[in-house]
């Protein structure tokens, strides 16, 4: 089942109310989302869903934040988070390009083992329809709003692998310990969904989990998966200050004024400038407008935790394909499309060998700064004894964007620094303890 697909459609009433600062340290646990049985009908995560919404970031100046966890890693990012009072523990996917935070408040007997129950918690409290901002178009949300039958505010999210989740905006603290504790959050309280786990929302956004937290700096660092069974290996997260900052290659984000609202640009995602792409020792004719906004905002380049693979628009897409084709054609699985997007995919067991005969894939930063996907991991198990090259084609989730999926941020710590607006790499072996 996917989690993040395309388009999401968000209708909701709510407000936001920032708050003061915040130290954390919870637990971070990765598990694959998606099951892959066959080409068309397999399902890629991407969190395009909640970027069609246009805020203003808001971020400010607060202490240095040195709290860190471990996790586990398969393909989806997975953190366990003790909200309310007193604390219900909650696993919400990290996502960074996603805006609103939403947890499970499945009030039917059959509810997920991970459902918040609402009626426990003394800082729980519902967003009214008399809310200030429970009226039509708000500045963060440009879809109609509405109100429920109780006058709440009411939020539907609707994925275009057909997944779900609505319910009403509440507020409710994220309860570290007795001396850290957030004040109430703007959060969506499902009532349904088809899905097991909320999300986390890290994207620039000024409902985001970052924004309303006021958090300047977070970082994670991604190991490489293992196929080895019952075997899942461990990475690390940090919010704030990062003992390797000083290792750290940025590249600066681009960023875009409320009086810049283009149709296909998500001002609120993590967006980089991506000069070119190299596999081997050849860089592809890719034209470099294919990696920036044009007047619509076509061709973005994000760097996104919550999605699997990379993305990247047609005229990039097809120059990797073609020069891959080149390459290894004639042993590429024919017909065969993996999560609707990848179609470079092999049968058989081994992916090493045909890593070999492409090469290096690296996507180029400027000033030295690179994205280096060594030969050895550049295919990716599907399942089903199939392995493909982690891109897909953006077209086909009716995108216009270029996406750095996590699994091309895997032994990298990569580093969001919110107040600088910039993002950090420095390669790394992730699969060791935290520094």
């Amino acid at each position: 089942m996917s989690l993040f697909l395309t388009f999401l459609y968000v209708f909701l009433c709510n407000s936001v109310s920032l708050s003061s600062s915040l130290s954390l340290h919870f637990p971070l646990t990765s598990l694959r989302l998606t099951t892959t049985t066959n080409s068309s009908s397999s399902s890629l995560q991407t969190s395009l869903a909640s970027r069609r919404n246009p805020s203003q970031s808001s971020s400010s100046s607060s202490p240095p934040y040195n709290f860190r966890s471990n996790f586990k890693y398969s393909m989806a990012l997975i953190l366990s988070l003790p909200i309310g009072t007193p604390a219900q523990t909650q696993e919400l996917v990290l996502d960074t390009g996603s805006q609103l935070s939403w947890i499970q408040c499945h009030r039917k007997k059959q509810k997920p083992t991970t459902s918040f129950d609402p009626s426990l918690s003394s800082s729980f409290s519902n967003l009214p329809c008399s809310h200030p901002f429970c009226k039509p178009r708000i500045p963060d949300f440009t879809l109609p709003t509405t109100c429920d039958s109780n006058r709440l505010c009411h939020y539907s999210y609707f994925y275009a692998d057909g997944t779900y989740a609505e319910g009403n905006l509440v507020k409710e603290k994220f309860t570290f310990s007795k001396t850290q504790t957030t004040p109430p959050l703007i959060l969506g309280c499902a009532a349904e969904s088809t899905d097991d786990r909320g999300i986390l929302g890290m994207n620039l956004g000024r409902l985001s989990f970052i924004s309303q937290a006021k958090i300047s700096k977070f970082s994670y660092c991604i190991p490489t998966r293992s196929d080895r069974p019952g075997f899942t290996p461990t990475g690390s997260f940090y919010i704030g200050e990062n003992p390797i900052s000083r290792g750290f290659k940025y590249v600066s984000l681009l960023t875009f004024p409320q009086s810049q609202r283009m149709p296909n640009l998500d001002p609120l995602a993590y967006t980089v400038p991506l000069q070119g792409i190299r596999i081997g020792q050849k860089r592809l004719d890719i034209p470099a407008s294919a990696f920036r906004p044009d007047a619509g905002g076509s061709g973005q380049t994000m760097v996104d935790s919550g999605s699997e693979f990379t993305h990247l628009v047609d005229v990039a897409y097809d120059k990797v394909r073609g020069e891959i084709v080149k390459r290894v054609g004639p042993r590429m699985k024919k017909g065969y499309v993996y999560g609707e997007t990848a179609d470079m995919c092999f049968d058989g067991n081994k992916p090493m060998e045909i890593g070999r005969l492409i090469g290096d894939l690296v996507f180029e930063f400027g000033r030295g700064v690179e994205i280096l996907v060594e030969r050895q991991r550049l295919l990716i198990n599907v399942g089903g004894g199939v392995h493909c090259v982690g891109i897909g084609r953006s077209s086909m989730l009716g995108a216009a964007s270029n996406i750095i999926g996590n699994v091309h941020q895997q032994n990298l710590w990569v580093e969001f620094d919110v107040i600088n607006k910039r993002v950090g790499f420095i390669k790394a072996d992730c699969s060791r303890s935290l520094p």
